[in-house]
C-alpha cells in the first residue's frame, strides 16, 4: 500500500504491515496475556505447587481456553479492533490485581460498573497509567498495524470454527495430562479461577450482562403489603430512628472490640451497646447494602430476588413511618428508590468538601431541620464515606492525623503496613466523632424519643494474605472482609417507652449477629405489624419488657 507524499509527484514508500490469520493474532495475544499479564495467577500457582507437570497443564489450558474466549468475540477483520481494546483492559486488570489483589468474578466487575467519578479519579495514578502504556496500548498498538488476511465467508468461517473446537480440545488434552493435580489446585484455590487474564472479567461481564429476572418482571414486587402499626403505635410518643451504614469498617480495628487502639472513644463516652461478632451480608458495597435492606439476607441469598423486591424502606414508608435517605457515597445501589433522597454536596456545607468529596460530618448538616419536619415517626438513613480505600488519609480531617506517618498514596503495596494501618485507623477515629456528635444531636431532640443503629457494610483487607481493599467472593472471602463492626444507642425516652430492658440487651449483645438482623429489628421499632416481620431476628424483640415487668432504673441521658 502505497502512501501519498505532500510533494507533488512523489510517492512515500510502502508501509510494513504483514497480513495475518484472525486465528494467528488471537493465539498470539492469548500466549502475550499467559506470560506478561497473569502475574496474580501464576504466583498463586507457584504458592501452592512445585509440581512442573501441573503447572505445564495449566499453561497450557489457560492458554488455549483464552484463545477460545478471545475466538468467541473476534471474528474476520474486527479482530484486532476487539483485540487492541483487550489488551489495554488486560493491562489494567493486571495493575489492580498485582497491586490490590483484588479478584474479578461478577460482583467485582459490577462493583467497577457502578463506580462513579469521584472514586474513579482516586485510583488514578501516574504508575498505573505507565503501566497500561507499557504493557496494553503499546501492545495493541503493535496488534492495529497487522492486517486480517481477507477469507471468502464460508472459508473464514469453517476456519474459525475449527479454531475454537481446536482450542477446547487442547484444554481437554492439557488438562487430562495432569488432571488429578490440577483439579486438586483448583479445588483448594479458589481464588486462582478468578486471576486468569482476561477469561477473568470476559466471564464476569457475561454474567452481568445477563438479564436478571426482574427485567423481565418489571416493577419490584411488593413485600410486606399488610404492614400496619397498632393504634398504640399512632398514640405514643413519636419514635426517630436513624440508621448508619458505615463503609469499609473492620471490626478488628473498632475499639470497642478491644482493638490495642482506642479507635472509637466518643461512641465509648456515651451510653452505647456494642455488639461485637457482626457478620455482613458481602464484601462490596454493591452486595452488602441491597442485602441488609431486604426480606432474604444473606440466609436465603439471592441476588435476583433481592433486586426483584421492594426493600424494608418501602414496607416502613407503608407504614406510615416517614423515610429519608441522605448519601455520602457513592449511591444506595436501588434501595432508597422510592422514598426521599438526599445527595449530600458542596452546597450543604462548603467548608466540608474538596475535590468532589465530602467529609462524613456533613450527614449532620440540616439534620435537626429534617427531624422537626417529621411530625410522627421517622426513619433516617445515613450512608457515610467512611473508611473508603484506598486512599484512608483523605477521609478525615488533619485534626484527626492521631496516628503517623501515614501512606498517602493509592498504591498500597508501596506502602509499609504500619502506615497503612494508621491512615485506616485515623479514618475510622473521625467515624468515631461523627457518631459521637449525631448522638448529642439525637439527645437534644424534643419532639422524639430517638435511638440509632451503626454497622459497616463491609470490612477490608490492609495486606493480609497479600490482599488489599474489599470484594473478594464470598466463598473465599477473609476474616478481615466480613467481620464489621456493630453499635446501637437508645435514648433514656426510647429505652422505658419501647420497655428495652438495657441489662438484657447488652447480655444479648454479646451473641453472634449479622446484617440479616437489621430488617426485623427496624421494623420492631416502629412496632409494624407485618407478615415479613421475624421476631428471632429482631435485637430488640427478647429484651422487650413484658406487661408486669420491672422496667430499667430511671438513667440519665
Amino acid at each position: 500500500m502505497a502512501v501519498m507524499s505532500p510533494l507533488p509527484g512523489k510517492r512515500l514508500p510502502p508501509v510494513w504491515r504483514p497480513f495475518v490469520s484472525a486465528e494467528a493474532l488471537i493465539a498470539l495475544v492469548s500466549l502475550y496475556c499467559l506470560v506478561a499479564l497473569n502475574g496474580p495467577f501464576w504466583g498463586g500457582v507457584r504458592a501452592a505447587t512445585d509440581s512442573l507437570r501441573v503447572m505445564l497443564s495449566l499453561g497450557v489450558a489457560v492458554f488455549a481456553l483464552n484463545a477460545f474466549l478471545l475466538g468467541l468475540l473476534c471474528w474476520g477483520r474486527v479482530a484486532r479492533y476487539v483485540l487492541a481494546v483487550l489488551l489495554v483492559v488486560s493491562a489494567l486488570a493486571n495493575w489492580y490485581m498485582s497491586r490490590y489483589a483484588v479478584v474479578f468474578d461478577a460482583s467485582m466487575i459490577r462493583n467497577v460498573l457502578q463506580t462513579d467519578v469521584a472514586e474513579s479519579r482516586e485510583l488514578i495514578t501516574i504508575g498505573m497509567l505507565l503501566h497500561a502504556l507499557l504493557w496494553g496500548i503499546v501492545p495493541a498498538a503493535l496488534v492495529m498495524v497487522a492486517r486480517i488476511q481477507p477469507r471468502p465467508w464460508k472459508r473464514g468461517l469453517l476456519i474459525h470454527s475449527g479454531f475454537l473446537v481446536g482450542m477446547l480440545l487442547l484444554t481437554f488434552i492439557a488438562i487430562l495430562l495432569s488432571s488429578q493435580g490440577v483439579f486438586a489446585l483448583m479445588r483448594t484455590q479458589k481464588s486462582l479461577r478468578y486471576q486468569i487474564t482476561p477469561g477473568n472479567y470476559l466471564v464476569g461481564l457475561v454474567n452481568v450482562a445477563k438479564p436478571s429476572k426482574q427485567e423481565f418482571s418489571g416493577p419490584p414486587a411488593v413485600i410486606g403489603a399488610d404492614a400496619k402499626r397498632p393504634p398504640t403505635a399512632l398514640q405514643r410518643r413519636p419514635r426517630l430512628f436513624v440508621l448508619v451504614v458505615g463503609e469499609t469498617v473492620r471490626a478488628d480495628h473498632w475499639g470497642l472490640n478491644g482493638y490495642q487502639r482506642q479507635t472509637t472513644p466518643e461512641l465509648a463516652a456515651r451510653h452505647v451497646v456494642n455488639f461485637p461478632d457482626v457478620r455482613a451480608c458481602g464484601t462490596s458495597t454493591e452486595v452488602s447494602v441491597p442485602c441488609m435492606f431486604s426480606m432474604q439476607g444473606r440466609e436465603h441469598y439471592d441476588r435476583d430476588a433481592i433486586q426483584g423486591h421492594q426493600t424494608l424502606l418501602d414496607v416502613v414508608a407503608r407504614a406510615g413511618v416517614d423515610v429519608l435517605w441522605r448519601d455520602n457515597q457513592s449511591g444506595c445501589k436501588g434501595v432508597c428508590a422510592r422514598v426521599p433522597t438526599h445527595v449530600m454536596d458542596s452546597q450543604d456545607a462548603p467548608d466540608l468538601c474538596a475535590g468532589g468529596r465530602c467529609f462524613d460530618q456533613i450527614l449532620l448538616a440540616g439534620l435537626a431541620d429534617k427531624i422537626k419536619a417529621m411530625p410522627g415517626d421517622g426513619l433516617i438513613v445515613l450512608h457515610m464515606l467512611g473508611n473508603h480505600g484506598p486512599n484512608y488519609f483523605e477521609r478525615y480531617p488533619s485534626a484527626f492525623e492521631r496516628w503517623t506517618p501515614v501512606c498517602k498514596t493509592v498504591e498500597l503495596s508501596r506502602c509499609k503496613q504500619p502506615e497503612l494501618v494508621n491512615a485506616y485507623d485515623n479514618a475510622i477515629l473521625y467515624s468515631d466523632s461523627v457518631l459521637g456528635s449525631l448522638i448529642d444531636l439525637l439527645k437534644a431532640q424534643t419532639s422524639h424519643d430517638t435511638a440509632m443503629l451503626y454497622v459497616s457494610d463491609h470490612g477490608e483487607s490492609l495486606g493480609e494474605y497479600g490482599l488489599y481493599l474489599h470484594g473478594a467472593p464470598f466463598s473465599i472471602a477473609p476474616e478481615q472482609q466480613l467481620a464489621v463492626p456493630m453499635v446501637m444507642w437508645l435514648s433514656p425516652g426510647f429505652e422505658a417507652d419501647a420497655g428495652i430492658n438495657d441489662a438484657c440487651l447488652r447480655e444479648f449483645a454479646r451473641r453472634r449477629a449479622s446484617h440479616d438482623n437489621l430488617f426485623s429489628t427496624v421494623l420492631g421499632v416502629f412496632d409494624v405489624q407485618t407478615s415479613v416481620y421475624r421476631q428471632e431476628r429482631d435485637l430488640l424483640a427478647s429484651c422487650r419488657v413484658q406487661p408486669g415487668a420491672a422496667a430499667n432504673p430511671p438513667r440519665t441521658p
